[in-house]
């Protein structure tokens, strides 16, 4: 009966979930009612999905409006009629550009016009399938209206927005949000009506009584409404069907394909791979995944055409054929990975290849995949709204002052004055919290399809310029649509940029093939950095707890990187596995403790469970589950499953088959609470070797290259440290980094020799037409011979030029930076020249006799600080004098159990919650040489000496040893005060020493 709800992806306009529309049409017996959300169809296909389940007859439209005035309202009659609707608002969305106040000629879609348009607009003739929209309060405006004689044209536009007054509430909020502005400023016209609601079939024919034809007419269109797509269990595989012309020439290229290709990852082909092999294409086949492969195939393919890095990971890692492909680089058979982790027959979705490039080469990879296949999307998410964000909002509609929303969110809820509006501020952000707030880009997911996709949704155009969906991945899934990750991450680009480093900078040098990681994996001097945790800059393993957990494993070659890789998850954690895990590998006496079938079935791990697979292992061998259905059993765990009674049998079978086989209730109790803790969060061992890969291509980069390495990490932003921490790195691996210099540097770091220049793009507030001015204007014409040759050829404003000054970028020119100071202030270059031809007569400089002007060190550093955000000195040599402690990281194992003190400089801190509530800290610091050294701040000392910034921190505390790993456990901590900068008068060093 109505033909205008909203839900709450009206975004930032309406307040009901879909569930909660569906549960109000229940509560009014309405049989049947079309979701027509403004500008948007994200909620159309979970609409139906939820309408099918309660018995309700789903149709489906879109509210067109520019701004808040609404154009037309549009049904879908069929699901070609969705499509032209999910095309038209495609086409203005994607423009940016108002909708047509007239409607189009849509073949399958009735268009309902507001009856204050109609008389607007001035209409007297209708198309077929237009009508004509009469609310409950236009009906006093009808009965004196020439419109009333169309009454094959009038139907019921009752628009269904809100249940209550709290609803209309937070509507009113939600567009003042929407539009920044206090609730006493909105305007009426921006918001709807408090009597956009449902009435019962009873209220409506009583107000219709003189018009039972209006509902008539409304009941017809809904019955002429059919939108037909199956889900979940029923649902059919939306992706596209064929990579070549048919599904049996698919198949015989994969074939031809992993036929080609064996060679060249097995030298000898057993009849164990043959079989392998065998039983994955079966699979693969019978199970329709055919065209997955191959267009993950194609996908991988542009990219070793065009030199990109890339990694593949994920279950798609547990399958040979995709290691023949190319898709992935770890090979199943020498890790025991079961297929079956990644295809069977319970899994109706296709199995999950997720591929990591370069973020510099993702967006042409993305590019390619849009040009290269028809029907390609990126997919949508939606960001909700988060309780703390809505505080803010809320305040500022409320108009209540920034300094007292700030203390409130700090907790300080004592405000006498409006603590009226703090509780209305915290009751509404309290309802709006989880409420979508405005689409976004999934990080990775694209979606290929076999019909156009806008056949599933509205697309809109993000930045990027690639067309994205109006629905995230759990409909889409739901609807048989399954994304392709196309991933980026740093780590691969650090990799490609060492080797092109490391060809400029030592171009006799001889680099291994960094595909052939075999070399790495058994090349004592690399393992032995894992060892000591020696991994700065290293994918994936660089964080102090991956440093921390490989010195107390004393992890030393491939199988134990990969088991690392997962065991810092928290599913081994949570489950108890990671210190019975790391006992068991330093002392093999400790391994006797394993229930004895745990350990026949998980020798390699210690009859521990670390990855995904010791599920599949212990389900299939220890209860004897099917290895399908075990991975039923831990996609249910991982919240993956998408049938709770199939789970819940699964469960039962478990504990029967593990009575039959004589376990006792305790242990087949402690069995399944460990899988039940584990399951949801491990890793796959599939993406633990892949990890573990790109982590031993690093580490071949980082020992015999560790300077290119370094600056190549600089160059693509760091990693898990601070810039700082990394410059730190190259100063202890034997190199130098200085500032800018205005004839090496280049837009990024460079190394020349064992020199690390860093690039004009570190510093703050230089333009990138500055620089450019400056990179082509040496490019050209050579290197600057003087500043006077610079100030002729590079006309930079004086802002500019000052900042390079202060980083003393024209050392090799004039190594007094004061001096040159003061001749750019003199000679005024504060004018800026649009040409850059070479001036044939250029300006004379006046050269002045200036007194003598000394640099400090000090002056430099702070100048480094404020341009670079680091000082690139010892920041040891630049604190407060004192009688500091001497103690050296190196010298913790001397001290285990007593008392220390120790000078460090921050590098990190992370703040936890014990399970009690209260908050404690694990901190890393450098020390006087540059070493690492950790320690941990329990909940009392956090809250008396908290960590207050970057900077060097007096410590005290008592050593600890675990496993050969040394910590210090915190007794007191104090920031050690900078000296002032030299500059200031003594009240500006007073605020600048409190800022820090």
């Amino acid at each position: 009966m109505y033909i205008n709800c909203h839900t709450y992806y009206s975004l930032r306009y309406g307040v009901l979930s879909v569930p909660q529309l569906l549960q109000l049409a229940k509560e009014h017996t309405i049989e049947s009612l079309a979701l027509t959300d403004i500008n948007s169809t994200s909620a159309c296909l979970e609409f139906i999905r939820e309408a099918t389940k309660e018995n309700l007859k789903p149709v489906v439209g879109a509210d067109i409006r520019n701004g808040n005035t609404r154009c037309y309202v549009c049904l879908a009659k069929n699901n070609n009629g969705y499509l032209e609707i999910n095309q038209f608002l495609t086409q203005y969305l994607h423009a940016k550009k108002d909708f047509p106040e007239i409607p189009p000629s849509f073949l399958n879609v009735i268009t309902i016009i507001p009856f204050e348009k109609v008389l607007e607009y001035e209409l007297e003739s209708f198309a077929p399938n237009w009508y004509i929209g009469i609310s409950v309060a236009d009906l006093n405006k009808l009965k004196f209206s020439h419109l009333k004689q169309h009454t094959e044209k009038l139907v019921l536009l009752q628009s269904v927005t809100f249940c209550n007054q709290t609803h209309f509430n937070i509507h009113r909020l939600l567009r003042c949000i929407d539009l920044n502005i206090v609730l006493s400023k909105l305007p009426e016209l921006e918001q709807g009506s408090a009597n956009d609601k449902m009435y019962t079939l009873h209220e409506l024919e009583r107000r219709f009584e003189d018009f039972e034809y209006i509902l008539s007419n409304t009941r017809s269109i809904l019955n002429s409404c059919t939108i037909d797509f199956k889900f979940d269990e029923k649902r059919v595989n939306q992706n596209q069907a064929t990579y070549l012309s048919n599904t049996q020439e698919d198949y015989e290229y994969l074939v031809s394909l992993v036929n080609q290709r064996i060679a060249s990852r097995y030298k000898t082909i057993t009849l164990k791979i043959k079989e392998r092999i065998e039983k994955e294409l079966h699979a693969i086949q019978q199970m329709d995944f055919v065209s997955y492969f191959l267009i993950n195939y194609d996908i991988v393919q542009y990219a070793i055409k065009n030199d990109y890095p890339y990694i593949g990971r994920g279950s798609g890692a547990n399958s040979v054929v995709a290691y023949i492909l190319g898709i992935t680089n770890v090979d199943p058979i020498e890790l025991d990975l079961y297929f079956e982790r990644f295809i069977n027959l319970y899994r109706s979705s296709p199995p999950d290849f997720d591929i990591d490039f370069s973020w510099k080469d993702r967006d042409d990879v993305t590019r390619y995949i849009f040009e290269r296949f028809p029907n390609t999307a990126l997919m949508g998410t939606y960001v909700t709204f988060q309780f703390k964000a809505v505080v803010r909002e809320l305040s500022k509609v409320f108009g209540l002052p920034k300094a007292e929303i700030d203390a409130f969110l700090k907790g300080d809820r004592e405000h006498k004055k409006n603590d009226h509006y703090f509780k209305l501020v915290t009751k509404y952000a309290t309802l709006i919290h989880g409420v979508p707030n405005y689409l976004s880009v999934h990080s990775g997911g694209i979606v290929i399809t076999k019909n156009p996709v806008q056949a599933y949704c509205a697309t809109f155009m993000p930045p990027k310029g690639f067309q994205t969906l109006q629905i995230d991945m759990h409909i889409a899934e739901a609807v048989g649509i399954f994304k392709f990750d196309i991933l980026a991450q740093r780590g691969l680009s650090k990799i490609k940029d060492t080797i092109q480093l490391i060809r400029e900078n030592q171009p006799e040098a001889q680099i291994r093939d960094i595909d052939d990681t075999t070399p790495f994996k058994n090349d004592p001097e690399i393992n032995a950095l894992l060892k000591v945790g020696d991994c700065m800059g290293v994918f994936y393993v660089e964080s102090p707890a991956m440093r921390t957990l490989m010195t107390r494993l004393q992890t030393q070659d491939y199988l134990g990187l990969v088991a690392a890789s997962s065991i810092i998850r928290p599913g081994v954690t949570n489950g108890g596995m990671k210190n019975a895990y790391i006992e068991r590998h330093r002392f093999p006496e400790k391994r006797a403790e394993a229930h004895p079938v745990l350990l026949e079935i998980m020798p390699e791990t210690y009859g521990v469970m670390v990855y995904q697979e010791d599920v599949l292992k212990v389900a299939h061998y220890f209860a004897g589950l099917s290895l399908a259905e075990a991975d039923v059993l831990r996609r249910g765990m991982s919240g993956k499953g998408r049938s709770k009674e199939q789970f819940d049998a699964l469960e039962r079978k478990f504990y029967e088959n593990c009575k039959e086989k004589g376990y006792t209730q305790k242990v087949i109790e402690e069995v399944w609470d460990q899988i039940k803790a584990f399951a949801g969060y491990a890793f796959a061992k599939g993406h633990s070797a892949s990890y573990a890969v790109e982590s031993y291509q690093s580490l071949y980069l980082k020992k015999y290259f560790p300077l290119e390495f370094m600056t190549a990490v600089l160059n693509n932003g760091g990693g898990f440290y601070n810039l700082d921490t990394y410059i730190n790195e190259i100063f202890r691996c034997g190199g130098t980094v200085e500032n800018p210099c205005i004839n090496n540097s280049d837009h990024g770091n460079c190394i020349k020799g064992k020199t690390v220049y860093l690039g004009f793009g570190m510093i703050k507030d230089l333009d990138h037409r500055s620089i450019q001015k400056i990179l082509n204007e040496r490019q050209l014409f050579g290197l600057f011979k003087n500043f006077n040759d610079f100030l002729d050829r590079c006309k930079l404003g004086l802002e500019q030029l000052l900042l390079l000054i202060r980083l003393n970028s024209f050392r090799a020119l004039e190594p007094n930076k004061h001096r040159l100071m003061w001749f750019a202030h003199l000679n005024n270059n504060s004018y800026k020249s649009q040409h850059n031809q070479p001036q044939l007569f250029k300006p004379k400089r006046v050269n002045y006799n200036l007194p003598l002007l000394k640099s400090e060190h000090i002056i430099d550093a702070y100048d480094n600080l404020e341009l670079l955000g680091f000082t690139l000195h010892n920041d040891f040599n630049f604190i407060k004098p004192g009688n500091y402690p001497t103690t050296k990281a190196r010298d913790l194992k001397n001290f285990v159990g007593r008392e220390i003190t120790i000078l460090g400089k921050l590098v990190t801190s992370k703040t936890t919650k014990t399970s009690k509530g209260d908050y404690m800290a694990f901190s890393t610091f450098l020390d006087r040489k540059g070493v690492c050294f950790d320690s941990v701040q329990f909940p009392k000392v956090m809250t008396k000496y908290p960590v207050i910034g970057m900077g060097i921190y007096f410590i005290k505390g008592t050593v600890t040893e675990d496993l050969g790993y040394y910590a210090i456990t915190t007794e007191q901590l104090v920031k050690v005060p900078r000296l002032p900068d030299p500059r200031f008068t003594e009240e500006q060093k007073t605020q600048k020493s409190i800022s820090q």
